[in-house]
């Protein structure tokens, strides 16, 4: 049932111009991620868009406008990839955007008309409960993953990153569009101004008690780690000349890990000897092991996969990781044979990648047993991987990454970010490497250590890389922002139908004693 909005024609507008205005609407926030990293706007980028929602003349238009700012936002997030992808982006964000169309319902449900202070009370929670639903849902790798999650725009704001520690990304999600709800209701809704203050008050306190009170990891000492960037020029046999040269320079200098970025090696070192002993003769140069990533068939099985192959001073260790959650369309076609059209108008992957199994811990005997947890490329977006190498005793987290197709964009220092929310979350550094730019390094904190080597360096860095003992609150408890969002969901929509159904009973009854017995009902003119 629609909700009534007064005069039928305050906020209705025409579809021409409020489709387009819904659709830029939901572009906005992506302004709030690197390049641009105007993180403060995420706190007010909603607004538009919820005030557009909530004025909406039915709920199949209030439907319509949120499928079109989700689409909207979907593509602002990724715009990077049109060169690959082309008009198929297209397809991808109309597809994903319609996600946001029952949360369109919800904001109109929630705020439209004249709500009272219990409803608008009721939006401050649901709201942003809705949110995350659609954060969830499209999170799932095999809809492209959780690439845009509005809480991991605060990747260089501490007490964000604080909150992270707490309930992950997705209670910064939720904090965020709490603000952005309350904004809405005091801006456009009278009724709703006292809840509306109360719920800034409420977060500002949050926030603020987070900042204060919430438990910080211990600090266990620091491990001399290096990052080799190569350059993004030149075929791969002269990369792994450049970053042989790189690593042989560390030498002396105490490093007792070296990680090279994704794709560094287009030979598995397993399959061919003469690899792994010029890498095994570095390995010894240096003091240190390698943790290389090799782009290749291994150990004669069928197809292509992406591994981290861990080479001490005596070779390979045994230790190595074979990405798990591929890239859709880069590293295979769901549906290939529904969607291989997309080969034929963009840079979509010609073959599937091989998917790993599970995920690995790897000791590395140069730096006293120093365990730690690799990731490749895109598994850096998902909180949950992280989380769960953590819990498996990593005590460093590393991510293998190339972003070297989209090197003029906003990707590669969007992805790099990521890796401040992993390590907030989970109180282990991590280390994010790349063969063409962004790498950075993270303290357990979420904090940035030492230089950040852009797109157009090719160089090898070092740093003392802090260490933590102690369980993260969100290693400890999981997604329990999420589940949270759900029981509100599942209370709200369990309220409606017990009011729903108390309506039609007082109907019926109220029907009974008006009607005449035996006296046929009117029939009105069609």
């Amino acid at each position: 049932m629609d909700i009534p909005l007064g005069h039928r024609t305050r906020g209705a507008g025409s579809l021409w111009t409020r489709g387009p205005a819904a659709a830029l609407a939901g572009a906005l926030p992506a302004l709030a991620f690197p390049e641009p990293s105007w993180w403060w706007l995420a706190y007010a980028a909603l607004v538009p868009w919820l005030l557009l929602l909530r004025t909406a003349r039915t709920a199949r238009r209030a439907a319509l406008y949120g499928w079109l700012g989700g689409a909207g936002f979907m593509l602002a997030v990724h715009h990077w990839l049109l060169p690959s992808l082309h008009v198929f982006i297209l397809v991808l964000a109309l597809l994903l955007g319609a996600l946001w169309a029952p949360w369109g319902m919800l904001v109109r449900a929630l705020l439209g008309g004249v709500p009272g202070p219990g409803r608008a009370a009721a939006a401050l929670v649901l709201v942003p409960s809705g949110w995350l639903m659609v954060e969830l849902v499209r999170s799932w790798e095999y809809l492209g993953g959780p690439w845009g999650l509005l809480g991991a725009s605060q990747w260089q704001v501490p007490p964000a990153l604080r909150m992270a520690s707490l309930g992950g990304v997705w209670l910064v999600s939720l904090l965020i569009v709490a603000v952005n709800t309350a904004l809405a209701g005091l801006l456009a809704v009278p009724a709703a101004r006292r809840p509306a203050v109360a719920g800034l008050l409420v977060c500002a306190l949050a926030g603020t008690a987070v900042w204060l009170w919430a438990p910080l990891p211990r600090p266990a000492g620091t491990v001399r780690i290096a990052v080799v960037q190569p350059s993004p020029d030149g075929t791969p046999t002269q990369r792994l000349a450049r970053s042989e040269a790189l690593t042989g320079a560390l030498a002396g200098r105490g490093v007792r890990l070296v990680v090279w970025g994704e794709s560094s090696l287009y030979q598995d070192p397993a399959d061919h000897p003469a690899l792994a002993a010029r890498l095994a003769a570095l390995s010894r140069r240096t003091g240190a092991d390698l943790l290389v990533n090799a782009d290749a068939p291994d150990s004669g099985r069928a197809g292509i996969s992406k591994s981290a192959v861990l080479i001490g001073p005596q070779g390979l260790t045994g230790d190595r990781y074979a990405k798990m959650r591929l890239v859709p369309f880069g590293e295979y076609i769901p549906a290939r044979s529904v969607l291989g059209w997309a080969t034929k108008v963009g840079k979509a992957a010609t073959s599937d990648r091989r998917r790993g199994t599970h995920q690995v811990v790897m000791p590395v005997p140069a730096a006293a047993g120093l365990r730690v947890g690799p990731l490749v490329c895109f598994e850096t977006a998902f909180p949950d991987m992280s989380r769960h190498l953590a819990a498996d005793g990593a005590q460093v987290l590393v991510a293998q990454s190339s972003t070297s197709t989209f090197q003029d964009s906003w990707a590669p220092a969007q992805h790099a970010s990521l890796g401040a929310l992993r390590a907030a979350e989970t109180w282990r550094p991590m280390v994010h490497a790349t063969l063409t730019g962004v790498s950075a390094v993270y303290g357990p904190r979420g904090e940035r250590i030492g230089e950040r080597l852009g797109t157009d360096r090719s160089a090898a860095a070092v740093y003392d890389l802090p260490l933590a003992r102690g369980t993260s609150p969100y290693t400890r408890w999981g997604d329990w922002a999420l589940y949270g969002a759900v029981a509100a969901l599942l209370a709200h929509g369990l309220v409606a139908v017990v009011r729903a159904g108390g309506r039609r009973r007082g109907t019926g009854r109220s029907g009974d004693v008006g009607a005449s017995p035996g006296r046929r009902p009117v029939r009105g003119r069609r």
